[in-house]
């Protein structure tokens, strides 16, 4: 559906936008509803036609079912997504496009929601994999006393990017007996992480990425929690380990994980090392590597010299490199699009940093 199409005279909604109308999931072909008039904005297409819902008597218009809707500049969310990706910093952005950071901030949040529910919806075209490597990303939020890590999961064979979740992780390595002392304060006020987090949080990454599958492959590294968090799924299992010190080249078995941690490092200016552009929040950073999952795996050619191709299109999720305005074609509805896990959490933005008061979550009721 295309924003042209969408705003024609002939055009009908698909579906009423209530999440509380029966004709909101189960469509029969006799759905009243009736058209209500226009309203004008500042933006192309200016004149948009309004809709009234007979079963619910909710009003809605044709913008309602656009990425867009509700936004005062819809002209900044589709230029996001190849700026993020292309590892400019909020405030770079916000500078180039000369609005507010706040704006770029509350925009990227959506654009990571849309990307949560986009991705979603096309793992349902994806075959149970059959040999897939995994590997926690670190980084850090607010300060280097707040480490975390990003687990991931990629397709060995497609190079597709699965899923991911996250935890957060006490600081180690070498400190100063004042960082120390600073560490013990800030654990003491804010509470000291969960020492079985990793292994809870790629249990769940692991659950999701190996539900449809009856037996496979999983390659990693030495890490610790990694065979206790394999334990007990529902699917024969081969664990490949793979020492971390071995030659990092196409000939190791773990060159899939190596090179989506490489492409996160180049591609994202809050995981580059000696930035000042490092995340502030967990949360944030969630929804900006969701940006950068369907960059990768729908948008991106996977190597441009061997493969015209993306890792969707090997894995067959999908049969064309896709653009950004075929991402941002239409709006997707939460109630429609089934969440599971922790990307639930963040699209509802419950994921806390707890030295920072104000972790605000994602409570509207009528935009996306």
């Amino acid at each position: 559906m295309s924003i042209q199409h969408r705003h024609q005279q002939d055009w009908q909604p698909p579906f009423c936008p209530n999440p509380n109308c029966p004709f909101h999931k189960l469509l029969p072909t006799n759905w009243p509803f009736k058209k209500i008039g226009f309203y004008f904005r500042n933006f192309p297409p200016y004149r948009i036609r309004r809709f009234l819902c007979l079963a619910c008597r909710r009003s809605f218009s044709s913008q309602t079912f656009s990425p867009d809707y509700w936004l005062k500049r819809p002209d900044i969310l589709p230029k996001l997504m190849t700026k993020t990706c292309g590892c400019m910093a909020n405030r770079q952005i916000a500078r180039d496009l000369s609005v507010s950071p706040s704006t770029i901030d509350r925009q990227l949040s959506r654009l990571g929601r849309h990307c949560l529910l986009f991705h979603s919806q096309r793992l349902k075209n994806l075959s149970a994999p059959q040999d897939i490597t995994i590997d926690g990303f670190e980084s850090f939020e607010l300060s280097q006393y707040y480490p975390f890590h990003h687990h991931l999961a990629v397709d060995n064979k497609t190079g597709f990017f699965l899923w991911f979740t996250d935890s957060p992780l006490r600081r180690k390595g070498r400190m100063t007996l004042f960082q120390k002392q600073r560490r013990t304060e800030l654990e003491r006020r804010f509470g000291r992480p969960d020492r079985k987090a990793i292994q809870k949080d790629m249990r769940q990454l692991l659950q999701q990425v190996t539900r449809q599958s009856t037996q496979i492959i999983i390659r990693s590294d030495e890490h610790r929690a990694y065979p206790r968090a394999i334990q007990g799924l529902a699917c024969q299992i081969e664990h490949q380990v793979t020492h971390s010190h071995e030659r990092r080249d196409k000939r190791n078995r773990l060159w899939e994980i190596n090179l989506l941690d490489l492409l996160i490092r180049h591609a994202s200016a809050n995981h580059k090392r000696e930035t000042m552009a490092w995340a502030k929040r967990r949360q944030g950073s969630a929804e900006r590597l969701a940006v950068f999952l369907v960059w990768r795996n729908y948008v991106n050619h996977r190597w441009q010299k061997r493969c015209r191709g993306t890792p969707a299109m090997a894995a067959g999720v999908c049969h064309r490199v896709l653009k950004v305005s075929d991402v941002l074609k239409e709006r997707l509805f939460p109630s429609l699009v089934r969440l599971k896990g922790r990307w639930q959490e963040y699209y509802m933005r419950t994921i806390k940093t707890p030295a920072l008061g104000n972790n605000q979550e994602h409570g509207l009721r009528y935009a996306v």
